[in-house]
């Protein structure tokens, strides 16, 4: 008899965060449930919500183990063939809930079904840690709290200003100091990671990057706006001693196709909640191998499914180098969280139990309503920022 799909349940939850989380949970016709997680950006997550509603009927009924058919059909069919983030961070939270039925069904771990791990700790780094910081002294200060925690690397964004393609000196010269007092307070222990949010210009990017060489950093993440990945290339062939990352914004197979045969990254950080989840990231990082692309994956979800989902690819891919960790969600997601995923300097132990190893309770879930956030916008907010004057 075949285990098919009888409910598919999408959550929003409120952690106390810039943005409320969307779990998924799918139960399955012998009883079985498993837990799924859909990447959303703030104020747009109940589009991501109606996008699981809406695919669920098509998807009852369907046999749990069929992952790699129903995601064709759905690309095929109900999207028509049309890239969405939307539709992809939606089939990716149901695709991971199927991962843990399945896993749960078989008595294994997902990364004994994907292929089998190549490690048993999984290192991460720490972001949302700097969230409102106002200046380069209270970064610091959160900083130094970080690596208190026992975390070997972290990422932040050292720039304060609006997201624009190009920056003024003074705005450059204010993100080097800022890393520069990052790298003099944390030492030579601790890995940068320095966030860059697409926003510059190739000449902006490499003018900042050949500053900061000194300072040594891990990895010099999304210089340029990845849509036009000739731009990318540019600064990683003018910045050879810098790690250059992109992939964050890319969700197939296809689009990450292009990023390694133009060779315009060292790194890859695609995001399981949004990349057509679990066998859409391995496919990714196995296409990465072969051009010896790191993969680190983006992870700015909870620190339940989302994590987990993280740490079951991060343990099989050869290629795997570091995980994002947002410890800014984990406060909220641990009034939930049954079985806590533990993280100690700077590890992340891989959970053993059958499917993703978590769970979710579902009666304290529902205590905590989302927020109705608005969308993020700087539209007319300039004079909000520092360095107003030079966008005047």
């Amino acid at each position: 008899m075949s285990v098919t799909i009888k409910k598919i349940e999408p959550f929003l939850y409120y952690a106390d965060t810039p943005k409320n989380l969307l779990f998924c949970r799918v139960e399955a016709s012998d009883g079985t449930y498993g837990w799924g997680e859909s990447y959303v950006g703030k104020g747009k997550e109940k589009v991501t919500k109606s996008y699981i509603e809406s695919m669920a009927p098509a998807l009852i009924g369907q046999e749990v183990f069929a992952i790699k058919h129903m995601s064709t059909s759905l690309f095929d069919d109900f999207q028509i063939r049309r890239s969405s983030v939307d539709f992809f961070s939606a089939w990716s939270s149901i695709e991971i809930a199927l991962w843990d039925i399945i896993g749960k069904i078989c008595g294994q771990p997902v990364y004994n079904l994907i292929g089998g791990r190549y490690r048993s700790r999984i290192r991460v780094y720490a972001n949302g840690w700097w969230f409102g910081t106002k200046d380069t002294d209270e970064t610091v200060k959160r900083a130094l709290k970080i690596k208190e925690q026992g975390f070997t690397a972290l990422k932040w964004d050292p720039f304060y200003s609006p997201w624009r393609t190009y920056i003024t000196k003074k705005e450059e010269d204010h993100a080097v100091a800022n890393v520069k007092a990052m790298r003099e307070a944390l030492g030579e222990d601790m890995d940068l990671m320095i966030e860059v949010h697409r926003r510059l210009s190739p000449y902006d990017a490499i003018h900042f990057g050949h500053r900061i060489e000194e300072f040594n950093p891990f990895v010099f993440e999304e210089p340029c706006l990845s849509d036009n990945l000739d731009l990318v290339r540019t600064v990683k062939q003018s910045l050879p001693f810098l790690r250059v990352v992109t992939g964050e914004t890319m969700y197939t197979k296809e689009e990450i196709k292009n990023v390694l045969e133009m060779h315009a990254a060292d790194v890859i950080n695609p995001d399981t909640c949004v990349c057509n989840g679990i066998h859409g990231m391995m496919e990714i990082a196995s296409m990465a191998e072969p051009y010896n692309v790191c993969f680190s994956p983006h992870n700015y979800n909870s620190s339940i499914v989302g994590l987990a989902a993280t740490l079951h690819v991060s343990a099989v891919a050869p290629n795997f180098n570091i995980a994002e960790l947002f410890v800014n969600v984990k406060e909220g997601c641990d009034l939930i969280d049954i079985n806590p995923i533990k993280v100690d300097h700077g590890f992340a132990e891989l959970p053993t139990t059958p499917g993703l190893g978590i769970d979710i309770d579902v009666k304290e879930l529902l205590r905590h309503q989302a927020q109705d956030f608005k969308a993020s916008t700087l539209i007319s907010c300039e004079k909000e920022y520092p360095c107003k004057e030079d966008y005047i």
